[in-house]
């Protein structure tokens, strides 16, 4: 007797040997990966090798594969050589899997082969949180976040860094150039550097700096102006918090009524500014059963006469909230057009406050009499119609400016000119709903920063194991989804949802 619990003894045979069942509990969450997966109509997502060929070696079922990977995105295994190893010792896996244990090969060219049938897998789930009720298809908040490719800085090349570089190469060949002339001139007993040595770091230096020289011809040749090695399809991007990281602008939109992740979008885009429109739309498709670019006769009808039925209002129902990162009038007058009301905070680009002078901001709109109102009181008409950039603009100005007392802080031409795009009002309407619900960005930040914190914490520090934007595409389809499952089985429990996959 130890005085301690003591286990089995590894060679004792049993009669009746345990099953893998008796392995997992009822309420394990790879029940609901199971059902989820064998629910799934698999040759209608695209996946390859859907059904098996008549002729050859049999090849693993898709279903079982997909199983591995959801599986070890859920438990924070990414990497196919250490599912390969969890298939072997793993007893959950075991289960799923039936005892398979495909090799690591195996498993990534899964991945690699199947890159939007995993995508549209995770489109499905939503699909199914959706019919669980978990989403509110009110308020959604829109926002992106930058995530580490393999791509190391050093492998990044940018107009900045090409020309910081060869500065600093330079720099070092004069340096080395200057220690040979004092080595061959003082020529010591025991000197501290060889001019053999010299001469080889020279070289060295200037090998470096023939290759610097061509990717700065690359460089400038790109079409984003950089270039990377490791991952060609990763950029260099600024964060928010200040500082830089070569990686992925990934975009999500995230329900309010439980953080779930309604849509996601993986760009190479430093810039959130034209993702806006986009997303909404996505969400939009994603919470509404019928497309919201399709309705019916009679809805088409009712909305000439002014009569909105209940489905078109509740198509036209979806608000959502983003950051200024994401203003740009295009974008917002289009998410109007899709029946999506987008309140984003106006940002001032213009240069004029920072000289000290008057903004278009400071100048009132007369929508009744078409004019402006400038800080003076002087109204200015509108002159005549200019297209810029394909957008049409209505120019104002009055010619009352060289007598005004405020002309210098107004502008240092002949006449301060404003300039109005003529979908304008849009802009106006949706600034003014903003100002009616100050609490929107505070709300915004509450509902996308977790998601994003939640899935960089289980990603750890590498953030993307996979090259090419295809490849990262894919693998972030898994985390979300891996995300909206683990969240909802948190809300409802495995039973709940179990019962609602059967019933399907």
């Amino acid at each position: 007797m130890s005085g301690f619990i003591e286990g089995e003894n590894r060679f004792q045979s049993t009669l009746f040997p345990e099953s893998l069942e008796d392995y997992i509990a009822e309420d394990n969450s790879i029940r609901i990966v199971d059902a989820f997966v064998n629910k799934l109509k698999l040759k209608q997502l695209g996946f390859d090798r859907a059904e098996p060929r008549d002729t050859g070696r049999p090849g693993y079922e898709p279903a079982t594969m997909l199983k591995i990977y959801i599986y070890g995105y859920l438990n924070r295994i990414q990497s196919s050589r250490r599912l390969e190893r969890e298939s072997h010792r793993n007893v959950e896996l075991i289960w799923l899997t039936g005892r398979l244990m495909p090799c690591f090969k195996t498993i990534a060219d899964f991945r690699k082969d199947n890159r939007k049938a995993i995508r549209r897998v995770c489109t499905e789930f939503v699909g199914v949180c959706r019919e669980l009720d978990l989403y509110s298809a009110t308020l959604v908040a829109i926002d992106g976040s930058k995530f580490k490719a393999v791509n190391s800085r050093d492998k990044n090349f940018t107009r900045k860094s090409v020309k910081l570089r060869l500065k600093k190469t330079r720099a070092n060949i004069d340096r080395y150039l200057a220690k040979l002339d004092a080595v061959d001139k003082e020529e010591p007993e025991i000197p501290e550097v060889t001019a053999e040595e010299l001469k080889q770091k020279i070289a060295s230096m200037e090998a470096k700096m023939e290759a610097l020289e061509g990717y700065q011809a690359e460089v400038e040749a790109h079409p984003d102006k950089q270039v990377s090695l490791t991952d060609p399809d990763c950029r260099s991007m600024m964060k928010a918090g200040g500082g830089s990281t070569v990686g992925y602008n990934v975009q999500t939109a995230v329900d309010s009524k439980h953080h779930l992740i309604v849509a996601h979008e993986v760009t190479n885009a430093p810039s959130d500014r034209s993702q806006l429109a986009s997303m909404a739309g996505q969400a939009k498709e994603a919470l509404t059963v019928e497309s919201p670019d399709q309705t019916t006769a009679e809805e088409h009808e009712e909305q000439e006469a002014g009569e909105e039925s209940d489905a078109a209002t509740e198509k036209q129902a979806l608000l959502v909230v983003a950051d200024p990162g994401y203003y740009k009038g295009e974008e917002i007058v289009e998410c109007y057009e899709a029946g999506i009301t987008a309140l984003v905070p106006k940002t001032n680009t213009s240069g004029s406050k920072s000289k000290g002078r008057f903004s278009k901001a400071d100048f009132r709109y007369d929508a009744k009499a078409n004019e402006y109102i400038c800080p003076a009181g002087e109204r200015l008409t509108h002159r005549h119609d200019s297209v810029e950039k394909g957008k049409t603009l209505w120019v104002y100005w009055t010619s009352r400016c060289s007598d005004c007392p405020l002309k210098a802080d107004c502008t240092t031409g002949k006449e301060r000119r404003i300039k109005r795009w003529e979908k304008e009002h849009i802009l106006d309407a949706a600034d003014a709903l903003l100002k009616k619900n100050p609490d929107a960005m505070r709300q915004r930040k509450k509902l996308v920063e977790h998601p994003f914190g939640t899935i960089k914490h289980w990603m750890g520090s590498t953030h993307f194991l996979t090259k090419r934007l295809p490849n990262v595409q894919a693998e972030m389809s898994l985390h979300v989804l891996t995300y909206n499952l683990r969240r909802a089985i948190n809300i409802l429990g495995t039973e709940k949802i179990m019962e609602q996959l059967q019933a399907a």
